[in-house]
């Protein structure tokens, strides 16, 4: 009697013990499982983009810009064959194009003329992305728009929430004053916004307004932003939903981002500025190919371990030590 209730009590025991080791198990994988799926990175889609094209009544060409030139009369002989010779040797051929406003005579520098060139470039890459994807522009989540100088008051975000009539909890950001590096910074923004909102669509805008940014004076490093600058935007549509896999044309691996504006001569490259006659115009210092230089480089080092395969690290490894 006593050996059968031994028997009976240890065999509890291990009945006991084998419940308790299975839900210590269960509780281990269940934490697993969340922890997984709480800290699984976000995949982030290119659905698609779509590049303005403005229409051939906005063509200017070279020989265009130069009877402009000579017609508004606002430059010495010096500084048109300067322009003249920076257009023919940069590459900016003749189908280029300019806003309505720079082919009036005088060109219209207004506020209103650059706001109209925004509208235009902006509400035709939108809409033309809209209808290519049936995309109900309610359904957007985040707005950013990226333009180097200009930011009118409402914001470019607010014109195309409104022109768009966009949802009241719409995301919007609004980038200006970062010159040509702010299109990448959007890309950056658009990707840690959806790598934490989950179930997201985002719409980037980017382009540059040129028509209240001609230069009048006489300094050659003003006068480059007259010649290298034309009329453009594209809009470009990301997401981070499950259906978005299917249709996008890439997927967002990393996105690395070289700030050099701690350095004075890197801040300094690029500045909006009054010249001794009172014309505002944009100073390209001669130091911009070298700070492009040395960014460019610290952004490749960052960016390569991410992206090179494992022996071409093992090989830059030792190159860099023996360095």
């Amino acid at each position: 009697m006593l050996f059968s209730l031994l028997l009976q009590s240890i065999f509890n025991q291990l009945q006991e013990t084998e419940v308790t080791n299975l839900y210590c198990f269960i509780a281990t994988l269940l934490g697993v499982v969340i922890v997984y799926f709480l800290t699984k990175k976000i995949d982030v889609y290119l659905v698609d983009f779509v590049c303005y094209q403005p229409p051939d009544d906005c063509r200017e060409t070279i020989a265009t810009y130069h009877e402009h030139m000579r017609v508004i009369k606002h430059f010495d002989d010096e500084s048109m064959e300067f322009q003249l010779k920076i257009l023919r040797s940069s590459g900016i051929g003749n189908e280029s194009c300019a806003p309505f406003g720079l082919h009036q005579l005088p060109p219209d520098l207004s506020l209103a003329a650059s706001i109209e060139e925004v509208e235009t470039i902006a509400f035709s890459v939108a809409e033309d992305l809209f209808d290519k994807h049936n995309i109900n522009p309610k359904s957007v989540d985040i707005l950013i728009s990226n333009c180097g100088h200009f930011s009118p008051t409402p914001s470019i975000c607010s014109m195309i929430r409104n022109r768009f009539d966009m949802k009241s909890n719409l995301m919007s950001f609004n980038l200006s004053g970062m010159g040509c590096s702010s299109g990448i910074i959007s890309i950056c923004l658009a990707k840690d916004l959806l790598r934490v909102h989950k179930n997201s669509l985002a719409l980037v805008l980017s382009f540059e307004a040129i028509s209240s940014s001609g230069y009048r004076g006489k300094i050659r490093s003003m006068l480059l932003t007259n010649c290298l600058f034309r009329m453009g935007g594209a809009a470009i549509l990301l997401g981070n939903r499950v259906h978005d896999k299917e249709k996008a044309k890439y997927v967002l691996e990393h996105a690395v981002r070289s700030h050099g504006g701690a350095d004075d001569d890197a801040h300094g490259c690029v500045t909006q500025q009054t010249d001794r006659d009172g014309e505002v115009g944009f100073f390209l210092s001669k130091k911009i190919m070298i700070v492009a230089k040395d960014v460019l480089e610290a952004n490749i080092l960052a960016m390569g371990p991410l992206i090179l395969p494992l022996l071409q690290k093992i090989r830059w490894q030792g190159h860099h030590k023996c360095n």
